[in-house]
């Protein structure tokens, strides 16, 4: 295939009406529509890439996403007019695409590509892509897609721990997902149902959070897995009332001081030591190398743009970042289970996010 010596540039607002045009020229069917295009254009955590064509109008143009404070970015969609192709303009968006996604610190590109579509799949396993998955039903006419994943750093081996991943079935149950999931990665007997999930929820519950189900403290998860055998150690910045600021009703409030002081004690009789000194990223991947698995409280504002405690597991480090299994998958934003495996993160975005609250609160469990 020859290489094109386009030079693509980047798509503003005064070309959403190509944009269109090339779509409706490309796609029969699963076309990007009008209003989609002017988010797209619009929206800080996307950028579109055209190539002119050499009368009028565009060319080829690729949209590539880039999710939220991980390193992860995603090429959404490629169109080359018909009139255009073989002239290598998908293989020179491609390599834009890839240059724009290093420059904005990602590492990883991330596509789906259709079950048929023998010349794109060809293509992408020219450029290094490998194919790591699939979505079942996934177009508009029930075609199976591909999916496809490269790293843009080839020296990037990360070394993972072999955690299985488990998703949260229910809002409030990120922590109780987590502790499944790390559970299983020592125990791989231990078999993950909601039932399990519900159970460590019920055990590990702080009572209240905002208006509706508890959420799972620090003190509670860590109970709920030393009575269950395993070796366990709490870090907490503080120990004061855990994630109390969630909730306004004083009455609320004293419940959750209760119910932390109590699980202090049981902690306590139990043997399970109890840290102020959090680990920092260097400590934790001694920690991991040495056998543990950690589960890390992180805001998940800079992820989903919510404010609310979250927890993720540590599955594995390498030089620039730390990779994790996420229980929660956004379904809203068009994301799959197989994007919250193995996340990365770079080490400076994580050390800001393992913290909520105003009062920055730290908390990592370790499992052994």
């Amino acid at each position: 295939m020859p290489i094109s010596k386009a030079v693509p540039r980047v798509a503003g607002k005064t070309d959403l009406d190509s944009l269109v045009a090339l779509e409706d020229r490309c796609f029969a069917s699963d076309r990007l529509s009008r209003r989609q295009f002017r988010h797209l254009l619009q929206r800080g955590n996307a950028q579109i890439l055209v190539i002119d064509a050499d009368a009028h109008g565009l060319a080829a143009a690729i949209v590539v996403l880039f999710r939220r404070a991980t390193s992860i970015a995603r090429l959404y969609s490629i169109a080359v007019d018909p009139d255009q192709r073989g002239r290598g303009f998908a293989q020179t968006l491609v390599a834009a695409a890839e240059a724009e996604a290093w420059a904005q610190s990602r590492a990883w590109m991330r596509l789906e590509v259709r079950k048929d579509n023998t010349a794109s799949i060809g293509l992408f396993e020219r450029l290094g892509y490998r194919r790591f998955g699939e979505y079942r039903d996934y177009y508009e006419d029930h075609m199976d897609a591909w999916r496809f994943e490269k790293q843009l750093d080839p020296g990037l081996k990360p070394p993972l721990a072999r955690v299985p991943y488990y998703e949260q079935t229910l809002d409030f149950t990120c922590g109780a997902a987590c502790l499944i999931m790390a559970m299983q990665a020592l125990k791989p007997d231990e078999q993950p149902d909601r039932k399990l999930e519900l159970r460590l929820w019920r055990e590990a519950t702080t009572i209240f959070m905002t208006s509706g189900h508890g959420g799972c403290g620090p003190y509670g998860l860590a109970l709920a897995a030393k009575h269950r055998g395993f070796d366990v150690q709490v870090f907490v910045s503080d120990r004061e009332p855990h994630l109390i600021e969630s909730v306004r009703s004083d009455a609320k409030k004293e419940v959750m001081s209760l119910v932390q002081e109590d699980q202090e004690e049981q902690l306590q009789r139990e043997g399970v030591p109890i840290s102020t000194d959090v680990p920092d990223i260097v400590a934790l991947e001694a920690l991991f190398h040495d056998g543990h698995i950690p589960l890390v409280l992180i805001s998940s504002w800079q992820i989903y743009q919510e404010r609310w405690p979250h927890w993720v597991v540590i599955n594995g480090f390498d030089e620039h970042f730390i990779y994790v299994h996420d229980p929660f998958v956004d379904y809203d934003n068009g994301e799959n289970r197989l994007d919250s495996i193995n996340m990365p993160i770079s080490r400076e975005q994580f050390t800001r996010m393992a913290r909520y609250g105003r009062r920055g609160l730290q908390a990592v469990i370790t499992l052994r």
